[in-house]
């Protein structure tokens, strides 16, 4: 069954662009695509949508104050940031917004359908830039992480690709394994590192 998508883009022209790559998807359904926070707001909670590509700079509401509003009603929505933005203090507020991912525009269609293939994995997708500039603000803190203990030869090593900004595809590639191996072992880091998302196991494993 394909997933079903929503877009919140201001630009018409890039608002077209990324329609047209979502129907060109055999994966992805497009339900409805909004110029602006406002039409979001009005609409996304009542459609049958499972993630949503999200713009940050929108006329009247941001889409970090979209996603937070669509979160608090929509605990299970997901939200990909698709901006040209890599300013810090936005890549932050996005994520603790509820944005489950944050990929540049200038990516390019084949690196944003592989980010929403990694968002519906349970992955938090982001372009390696800004994965760097995540790894970049976790580095200056030194905690001590005995959780980081228990974890396997193997694990560690997927753990250290996922915080250069490698997905899932990317990590089995590099290490000869299948992508479920690589999800099963990341199903399993989080269990001993009692976290949900890849930026907290990221942010464990560097204050190791």
């Amino acid at each position: 069954m394909k997933k079903k998508l929503c877009i919140v883009e201001d630009d018409h022209g890039l608002r077209e662009a990324l329609s047209m790559m979502i129907q060109f998807t055999n994966q992805y359904e497009l339900v409805s695509a909004f110029e602006n926070a406002e039409k979001a707001l009005s609409s996304i909670s009542i459609l049958d949508c499972d993630a949503v590509l999200m713009d940050i700079n929108l006329p009247g509401d941001s889409g970090i104050e979209c996603v937070r509003k669509l979160k608090k009603h929509n605990p299970d929505l997901l939200f990909l940031m698709c901006t040209s933005y890599e300013d810090d203090e936005k890549i932050f507020q996005s994520l603790s917004a509820g944005a489950s991912g944050y990929i540049l525009k200038t990516e390019g269609p084949i690196n944003i359908i592989a980010a929403l293939d990694e968002l519906f994995e349970g992955g938090s997708p982001m372009s390696i830039s800004i994965a760097r500039k995540v790894v970049s603000s976790f580095s200056k803190f030194e905690i001590q992480n005995p959780e980081m203990e228990s974890l396997t030869i193997r694990e560690n090593e997927i753990l250290d690709l996922i915080a250069k900004g490698l997905m899932n595809k990317e990590v089995a590639y590099q290490l000869d394994i299948s992508v479920g191996t690589v999800r099963k072992h990341i199903q399993n880091i989080y269990e001993k590192l009692q976290v949900n998302t890849r930026v907290e196991a990221v942010n464990m494993y560097l204050k190791r």
